[in-house]
């Protein structure tokens, strides 16, 4: 089964890269406008009608084959995912930043914050606000 999904992330890279050659290759809307310039139909090498029909057909298969590899890869990642799951394998766990490491840590992060007030004389502990930790 290995080698199928290889064959189909071969095909699915060279039909992607033919695929962009494609639309790079045809001509927009506003194109006829060049042909005032000297790039008459003469010179095309699929005759006076252009290349308009050819290309247009060829791009859609490219992208109907395109379509169905991409969602062959889909099945074949799936494919894995349930294996790896059904033989207990575990899958990478990304630790958040700012979690707590260990459990202390974490009681110690959900308590209220205390007030404290400052050693000081009783004349300026009334104007001063408590400090919390």
């Amino acid at each position: 089964m290995e080698w199928m999904e290889t064959l189909v992330l071969v095909v699915h890279v060279l039909v992607s890269v033919a695929l962009i050659g494609l639309v790079l290759i045809q001509h927009g809307k506003g194109a006829d406008a060049g042909a005032a310039f000297g790039s008459g139909a003469s010179q095309t090498v699929f005759g006076s009608q252009g290349t308009g029909s050819f290309l247009t057909r060829l791009t859609t298969w490219f992208a109907v084959i395109f379509f169905i590899t991409s969602f062959s890869l889909g099945v074949f990642a799936k494919q894995k995912a349930q294996i790896s799951m059904q033989q207990g394998i575990a899958l990478p766990v990304v630790k958040e930043e700012n979690a707590p490491a260990n459990e202390a840590e974490q009681n110690s992060a959900t308590k209220e914050p205390v007030l404290v007030e400052p050693a000081s004389t009783s004349s300026e502990a009334d104007n001063k606000a408590p400090v919390l930790e």
